[in-house]
């Protein structure tokens, strides 16, 4: 087996979040994912293990080096990869997106249980399949009888969802570390704030956080907003003060709290 050609690791201490908000990325999580790349042909094999979350936007740049550096794409191998959330595959369809700009693809040659379960639910597999299927993937198995209409009304849902939370969850998270950032809040009281701001304002929470997010390039909150944003990361910083919302909520269920 050949020599990695590259290898990218991550370092967590020196990525955490910094006491003053200088630009959006900066609220980007650390990285929890490795990956090692390796040429094959005019091809280059980048293998990951670890988790895909927000914090693996970080290894983008990379990816897109080796990418340019290919001759005609990337084949990744994620059977190593024990957690993959909405923010993760959002970094995988980026990756893609800036392939095709170059003419080139990016291929899942074989993946764990946690991505090819988020690759059916968004019925993404397709955009990252060479020739068919991925080769972790089963064959097809013999049609089955039809499903109860319940059952496919529940599986409809379940995608819907997903694919809402895979649009926001990014901009909520990133919203989530300019607070803790600029005011010393605890995650649970970041997520606090946010839904206390959103419910307030009957603003969605998403749109809260786009807003939120927004004030890094220099745009201003309306000042209705404002107050309600100050009142509760004050609220928030009194002892007892924390998040009035389950942080293991789903990101849509949250949103809904705000007339979604």
């Amino acid at each position: 087996m050949p020599e990695p050609a590259y290898s990218a690791r991550s370092h967590p201490e020196e990525h955490a979040v910094p006491t003053a908000v200088d630009s959006a990325p900066a609220a980007i999580p650390p990285c929890t994912a490795t990956m090692d790349v390796v040429p094959d042909d005019d091809r280059m094999t980048v293998t990951v293990w670890g988790e895909l979350d927000l914090g693996s936007r970080r290894l983008l740049p990379e990816l897109y080096d080796m990418l340019t550096l290919s001759g005609t794409g990337l084949d990744l191998c994620l059977d190593a990869v024990g957690f993959c959330d909405c923010a993760g595959l959002n970094a995988l369809l980026d990756l893609r997106t800036r392939a095709v700009d170059e003419g080139k693809t990016v291929t899942v040659r074989s993946c764990g249980v946690a991505v090819e379960r988020l690759l059916d639910l968004t019925g993404t597999r397709e955009l990252f399949a060479n020739s068919g299927r991925p080769e972790s993937a089963p064959p097809p198995a013999a049609p089955a009888a039809d499903p109860p209409e319940d059952d496919g009304q529940d599986l409809r849902a379940e995608v819907t969802q997903l694919r809402r939370a895979m649009q926001t969850r990014p901009t909520i998270d990133l919203a989530r570390g300019i607070l803790m950032a600029s005011f010393g809040l605890s995650p649970e009281a970041a997520w606090g704030v946010l839904v206390r701001t959103s419910q307030n304002t009957n603003t969605k929470l998403h749109h809260l956080a786009q807003d939120l997010v927004g004030t890094v390039g220099g745009r201003t909150l309306p000042e209705p907003v404002q107050q309600q944003l100050a009142a509760a990361v004050a609220g928030a910083s009194r002892p007892g003060g924390a998040a009035a919302y389950p942080t293991d909520a789903p990101v849509e269920d949250r949103d809904r709290t705000a007339g979604d």
